[in-house]
């Protein structure tokens, strides 16, 4: 079985390069297709330096499109049986790939979630390798001891070489933090303990995701409106469709952090109208509502706490009695969504694009 992994990027060429170093040491060689989605950086003198030592293609986009553009063009140019998403900014365990390969032979139509673990140490770095702060974090590097300062870099000779060394320093979840870290856990948890969970989709991830490409091309890719979270809409389709999550365990990504705090899906874009329009499901409604009792117990009363995935997926039945427009209204910067479509098993709307 043969994989292709496709990497969307944007201006992110000192992690792009570490990212494709982690390719070049896969156990299990993969294609390579770097979407370069409008970058005005170095990113593509990076990816044509790798030319020669992976099996390697570009997609240059002029101007940015967007993740779920980006992803779908990758995946339409790519050979592989599987498509393996990765962003530019995270590395791949040596055996990941391989890892997902197996994954899928052993179960057909996965939707694969790998192991997703992050650098803390590169939050305020803009390059890893050389220690380089982003903006803005100059004046704390300047006051670290040079040994602490050391410690920050991830290099190419740690990957080639020394990867036990990274693996030691990185830790669960997609971003440093409590929430993160929670949100990890319950989703692992769910896919490893409640395989025939109905609502599993919502425990896919952004990167480190793997998909059947035929299946994931016949119902049309990503949704291009919808600009984050794509992986659970697109895990929501393929799952109604026949699919089937599940947890890769081994193959583990490592997001090489640059910012402080973490990407919060409660406060960041305008994507919950848009996959609510396509999904009306009361399951769907209810991800912000779990979403934020990880974040903060004190907005979600009691009763209406969603503690795990198998507890969504009960209340998403629709037959607790609470109204979750109302306990939606207490979370802050939460849109109205209006009536569901009816039983969480039931149709989605569009479910092709």
């Amino acid at each position: 079985m043969k994989c292709s992994v496709v990497i969307r990027t944007l201006n992110e060429a000192p992690r792009l390069r570490l990212t494709l170093t982690s390719l070049v040491g896969q156990s299990a060689a993969p294609q390579v297709i770097v979407v370069n989605d409008g970058s005005t950086d170095e990113t593509a003198a990076v990816i044509d330096s790798f030319a020669g030592r992976l099996d390697l293609a570009a997609i240059h986009h002029d101007a940015p499109r967007g993740r779920s553009v980006a992803s779908n063009a990758g995946a339409e140019a790519a050979s592989g049986d599987i498509v393996l998403f990765l962003d530019g900014d995270t590395l791949l365990h040596p055996e990941a790939v391989a890892g997902h390969c197996a994954a899928h032979g052993a179960t057909p139509g996965l939707l694969g979630r790998g192991d997703t673990w992050h650098m803390r140490c590169t939050r305020f770095l803009h390059d890893p390798e050389t220690a380089t702060p982003r903006a803005g974090e100059e004046d704390r590097l300047a006051r670290m001891r040079p040994e602490e300062r050391e410690r920050l870099k991830v290099t190419r000779r740690q990957i080639e070489t020394d990867f036990a060394s990274i693996d030691a320093r990185a830790m669960p979840g997609i971003y440093p933090g409590a929430g993160p870290r929670a949100l990890f856990e319950l989703e692992v948890d769910a896919l490893t303990h409640h395989p025939d969970c109905s609502v599993l989709w919502a425990a896919s991830s952004g990167a480190n995701f793997s998909v059947v490409r035929r299946d994931f091309l016949g119902l049309g890719g990503f949704d291009a409106d919808v600009t984050n979270n794509e992986h659970r809409a697109l895990a929501l389709r393929m799952t109604m469709a026949g699919g089937r999550m599940g947890f890769v365990a081994g193959a583990r990504s490592y997001h090489l952090t640059h910012r402080s705090g973490w990407r919060d899906p409660l406060r960041e874009g305008d994507w919950e109208t848009m996959f609510y329009r396509r999904h009306p499901l009361l399951a769907v409604k209810l991800l912000a509502v779990f979403w934020a009792g990880i974040d903060d117990r004190s907005v979600i009363p009691p009763e209406a706490r969603i503690a795990s995935l198998p507890d969504l997926e009960r209340f998403a039945r629709g037959d607790s009695g609470i109204d979750f427009d109302a306990v939606r209204r207490r979370v802050p910067g939460l849109p109205e969504l209006g009536p569901e479509l009816g039983p969480e098993l039931g149709p989605a709307i569009d479910p092709v694009r």
